[in-house]
């Protein structure tokens, strides 16, 4: 465990969370269809998410990608998922992308979460640079951008398309150590 926080806790994937995140993804399609669809998607299934977990595993061992999740300390099921991805060990850069259940929005959860997993960020992995890109619509993520100190960089001009739309220009957001 990372950490706990007003009934939750921040933990690395493990293979024990296949079926919470399942569950996680079903309860919550079409509130994750637009932004996390590659995740939706690789979740369809109990199978296909133990597949997505096994991976996910691996590479947070390999240091390709971290998958966190947060889960509901009373029953340990998972409520929450914040990726540390698009990683350049280089410049030290990373980015964040998150999702919430939708039982859990507007209780600043992934405020907190993107708060401790910031720190974890620059001081455990040693990043200076992380990044939150977003579009403008979302206002709950561009609410955790901003209660948690990072700044407006640019528009992102076509940076994003959605499962049978046409490109999004996203926000990008900075943090630095």
């Amino acid at each position: 465990m990372i950490t706990s926080f007003n009934g939750f806790y921040i933990d690395k994937i493990t293979l024990e969370d296949a079926k919470s995140i399942y569950l996680l993804m079903i309860d919550n399609a079409n509130r994750f269809r637009r932004y996390f669809p590659k995740t939706l998607e690789q979740n369809a299934t109990e199978i296909l998410s133990e597949v997505f977990v096994k991976s996910k595993v691996d590479k947070f061992q390999s240091k390709e990608e971290f998958l966190f999740t947060i889960k509901e300390a009373a029953t340990n099921s998972v409520v929450g998922l914040v990726y540390i991805k698009e990683l350049d060990w280089t410049i030290k850069q990373g980015e964040f992308a998150y999702c919430i259940d939708a039982k859990c929005g507007g209780k600043q959860l992934m405020s907190k979460a993107i708060k401790i997993l910031s720190e974890y960020a620059f001081t455990d992995l040693d990043l200076k640079t992380l990044q939150i890109i977003v579009h403008k619509d979302n206002i709950p993520s561009v609410k955790v951008a901003l209660n948690t100190n990072f700044k407006w960089i640019k528009t992102l001009l076509n940076e994003f398309t959605p499962v049978g739309e046409s490109p999004l220009d996203m926000e990008l957001y900075e943090l630095y150590n």
